[in-house]
């Protein structure tokens, strides 16, 4: 059975690249072979394709690096500003973010997220799970009922290498060309690298190169390349990793003195949530995201979120949009960022197109 669907929750806890979700399209396996080091058997692109998806691994601990250069100049300045939470923004978008993994079966892991502001975990062990934030100390304790299989907070969290590649994986179509390399290593290990690259010449996405662990079959590194680029825009990968079964002790946790302690039971949030996504669902239906398009050139289009009536917050959202380049066409106006590996266009009628495409493609769908 595929690793991602007999254990989700290793999803999340293996290195994903926000950025490979633009993909929207998928791989035909070719049939080069991986010209792997000697140590290593050749492996050809379907072969490692299989391994990943028959992957299983009983526990894993190891230290993640995210890093992101998306081209975004014009508002990286918002880093340093913590009221507008724009800094968390950034720091994924235009810097590198640090997380320590630990996992020992579904019922047993735990995330840490590690920044300059402070520390986040979120633990699961058992039917017990904590989110634990030591920046404003304050600790939110869920029951899960006895033998839950629903996903739990964790899968709200940043994506790791595991899911990045499932997203790549998991659209596979005649739109994108599967191939190898060759090894690589990473974290210390021998691994085969998968390479996707799209047949669509429109997409400014290079290709996803996925380092594969030799031994266990799970991917430890990431890269996300623009086109005609030399080195990633975006990459996920494990530092440091072992695939030992981490100890019990790392999945208790006993609140600091001083914390702020909400409990909280998780078949009532979980009805709370669904209610409330019913209800934004009915209220904004007309304007939920459309996709035109398929595969790795697939454009989003979307509106503007409506006036906030926290005025700052609408002020900000305002700023921010402003600050990037103006342009105009047969469209209309608006505003642009146009990066290495996606494109943005938010029109003055309140617009938005996103895509893995060159702005004369986002023009084309506005004009429309």
């Amino acid at each position: 059975m595929s690793v991602f669907r007999s254990r989700p929750a290793l999803r999340w806890l293996v290195p994903s690249a926000a950025a490979v979700i633009v993909i929207g399209g998928g791989a035909a396996a070719g049939t080069i072979v991986a010209s792997a080091d000697p140590s290593l058997p050749d492996r050809s692109a379907a072969q490692l394709l299989v391994d990943i998806q028959t992957a299983k691994v009983d526990g894993l601990s190891g230290t993640i690096v995210e890093s992101a250069d998306l081209g975004l100049p014009a508002i990286a300045s918002l880093a340093g500003n913590t009221k507008s939470g724009a800094g968390d923004l950034t720091s994924v978008l235009a810097g590198s973010n640090t997380a320590r993994v630990w996992y020992a079966g579904e019922e047993k892991m735990r995330l840490a997220l590690v920044g300059t502001q402070g520390e986040t975990d979120v633990i699961r062990n058992g039917n017990d799970v904590w989110l634990w934030n030591s920046k404003d100390q304050q600790a939110n304790h869920l029951k899960l009922p006895a033998g839950a299989t629903e996903k739990s907070p964790v899968a709200e969290l940043p994506q790791t290498p595991q899911e990045a590649a499932d997203a790549a994986l998991a659209a596979i179509d005649p739109t994108t060309t599967v191939t190898t390399t060759g090894a690589a290593k990473v974290a210390g290990r021998d691994a085969y690298e998968l390479v996707l690259s799209p047949k669509d010449t429109a997409s400014l996405i290079g290709q996803v190169r996925l380092a594969v662990d030799a031994e266990h079959h799970i991917p430890l590194r990431v890269d996300v390349y623009a086109k005609n680029a030399t080195s990633p825009a975006v990459r996920v990968a494990f530092q440091q990793i072992s695939f030992a079964v981490p100890d019990a002790e790392q999945f208790k946790f006993n609140p600091p003195p001083g914390t702020k302690v909400t409990e909280g039971d998780a078949s009532g949030l979980a009805a709370e949530h669904k209610a409330e996504a019913e209800k934004a669902a009915k209220a904004h239906e007309a304007d939920q995201p459309q996709v035109i398009g398929e595969g790795w050139t697939s454009i989003v289009e979307a509106k503007l979120p409506k006036p906030s009536s926290d005025a700052t917050e609408s002020q900000q959202l305002s700023g921010i949009v402003n600050m990037l380049p103006a342009v105009s066409g047969s469209w209309g106006s608006g505003h642009q960022f146009a990066g290495p590996l996606f494109t943005v266009l938010v029109t003055d009628d309140g617009r938005v197109f996103a895509g893995a495409v060159t702005p004369e493609k986002l023009y084309e769908a506005a004009a429309k």
